[in-house]
């Protein structure tokens, strides 16, 4: 276990420092777990979450044919000319559509979606654009937490427990609806004076014509229809029993196959040192967990309470965002959910009720879920790689030649996710201990 965490510190600081490409540290990482015998390969190989690399291989592939047809800067100029080039406006009109597209699509998904349309609007209007970028991963992860399907760990946390779309949304809802407001306020008020557009950038947009940006009507049409397609299996994946990943990778083919493009050439815009990276990071991590890292963390946490179960809940709401903030919230989250089930029956005993499955139905054991989910969501907004929506967002940054550091999304991830732990707070205690 110190072996392992040894590790895990040595990558994770070579990553933090920005020293080289963070693939290296993250592969080096996990060779170095299975040399020194903290895990076997085999065993780390189950630990890559294929639905998560399936899903971010299967939208890069559709983003790129997409942005072909020039349905990106379509967007981005039918935006600028709505808002009149107004800068708070189009950062509002944003941080709002990102975080409402990524309650009902998973966020990594939505990040792919906006960043290239993120990065035209504020070449055109001459706003800042690393900002832009890193408030839309704050403010993805913040929409992600409000439903069953917006984020991984809600929907690891929804099919352990047996909690519905509707519980997520109506437990979950309010306080992400809160969180958003207030942040947004905040944001506004901190960025107004970087939001001024030029009077020049203005009389521009005035005069651009959104429907030439449009390349290849017919193939825009293709992508559309088959995009539509790829979105209702998203909703409906649950249903279908068929996982994200699955759906995107599929769909990503469907396409190329629909518009003509070649398989090669479609590859070949995937990022896939931003894949690689994820692998080392899931196998790392994985390893930690084989040895019991998480559950010792977690364990521990509890175990301070001394049965106390508002104290419990505040501690896995603020021990669940801090752990969030530097190691993956998927598999920390895996690690949490028999660890709250194991302390249920004491709680329900105490009030008077038998079994954890009853305490569970009965809402009495809910509210640990929650803080759960509030913790491990908006934790992912406390460093760049607490969450996947972050790390895909400054690899798309760095792409575009706009550097995104680790200790720049710190800046603005850090006190936003400080102020969302203070609103969880204060609405856990007031909803369900109060």
């Amino acid at each position: 276990m110190v072996l392992g965490i040894v590790i895990f510190l040595v990558a994770y600081a070579l990553i933090v420092s920005e020293k080289m490409d963070k693939t290296i540290p993250s592969m080096l990482g996990a060779a170095a777990m299975v040399i020194f015998g903290v895990a076997g390969f085999p065993e780390l190989l189950t630990k890559i979450d294929l639905n998560v690399l399936g899903l971010l291989i299967g939208m890069m592939v559709i983003v790129n044919i997409m942005s072909t047809t020039g349905a990106f800067e379509w967007v981005a100029v039918k935006i600028a000319r709505q808002t009149r080039g107004n800068g708070v406006l189009v950062m509002l009109e944003f941080m709002v559509a990102t975080a409402v597209i990524s309650a009902f699509m998973d966020n990594v998904t939505t990040i792919i979606l906006m960043a290239p349309v993120t990065i035209l609007i504020t070449q055109l209007l001459s706003l800042p654009t690393v900002p832009f970028l890193i408030l839309e991963a704050i403010f993805s992860n913040i929409g992600g937490t409000a439903t069953l399907i917006g984020d991984p760990p809600n929907i690891l946390i929804g099919a352990s427990c047996n909690l519905s779309f509707n519980s997520f949304l109506l437990n979950l809802g309010p306080v992400v609806l809160i969180i958003m407001v207030v942040s947004l306020l905040v944001v506004l008020f901190v960025q107004r004076k970087q939001l001024k557009t030029s009077k020049e950038a203005v009389e521009q947009v005035a005069m651009t014509e959104p429907s030439r940006a449009i390349l290849h009507p017919k193939r825009l049409t293709r992508a559309l229809i088959v995009f539509a397609i790829v979105l209702l299996g998203f909703f409906f994946s649950r249903l279908i029993d068929i996982e994200p990943g699955l759906i995107a990778i599929a769909g990503a083919f469907v396409m190329a196959l629909a518009c003509g493009v070649e398989v090669p050439h479609m590859l070949e815009k995937v990022e896939w040192s931003t894949i690689m990276f994820f692998c080392g990071l899931f196998m790392m991590v994985g390893a930690l967990e084989e040895k019991h890292v998480f559950s010792t963390l977690g364990q521990y946490m509890v175990d301070l309470t001394r049965g106390n179960f508002a104290l419990t809940m505040m501690i896995i709401l603020w021990g669940g965002a801090l752990l969030s903030a530097i190691i993956d919230n998927i598999p920390l989250v895996i690690a949490m959910i028999p660890l709250i089930k194991s302390i249920i029956p004491v709680f329900a005993k105490q009030m008077g009720i038998e079994g954890m499955e009853e305490a569970i139905s009965l809402q009495v054991a809910q509210p640990l879920f929650w803080a759960l989910a509030l913790g491990a969501c908006l934790g992912g907004n406390g460093t760049l790689i607490g969450a996947s929506a972050n790390v895909v967002i400054s690899q798309i940054a760095r792409k575009n030649n706009y550097p995104l550091s680790f200790k720049r999304f710190t800046m603005y991830g850090f006190p936003m996710m400080l102020l969302s732990l203070v609103i969880s707070s204060v609405y856990l205690y007031l909803r369900y201990i109060r």
